[in-house]
């Protein structure tokens, strides 16, 4: 099993959460966990997934949840630095769209 680590950086007016490593069913409860931690009530989530070489429907599954919770919150997610596989999974799945991705993480 590769390393996997999840980093949170709260600024004034979002959130950033830096993953790296494979996002899987054992792996995803660490990046959810994270994410549940935070007060994101109309705030911006940025997840950087520069460091995700591959995600699986664990990892969709999540995204599509950290979605709908900021929803209802009046927040936003959005994804940046996503490698070929993960954005692959979201084209193929036609989750791409439901998402704000920025094409780095030098966005955030």
């Amino acid at each position: 099993m590769t390393d996997f680590t999840v980093v949170t950086q709260q600024l004034a007016d979002r959130t950033v959460i830096t993953v790296r490593g494979e996002m899987d069913l054992h792996t995803c409860t660490e990046v959810a966990e994270a994410a549940a931690i935070i007060p994101l009530g109309g705030k911006t989530l940025h997840l950087d997934l520069s460091g995700v070489p591959f995600m699986d429907s664990s990892g969709l599954n999540l995204l599509i949840q950290l979605r709908r919770r900021l929803h209802a919150e009046s927040g936003h997610l959005a994804l940046s630095g996503l490698q070929p596989q993960p954005a692959r999974l979201l084209q193929i799945t036609e989750a791409y769209d439901l998402f704000t991705v920025e094409t780095t993480a030098a966005a955030l």
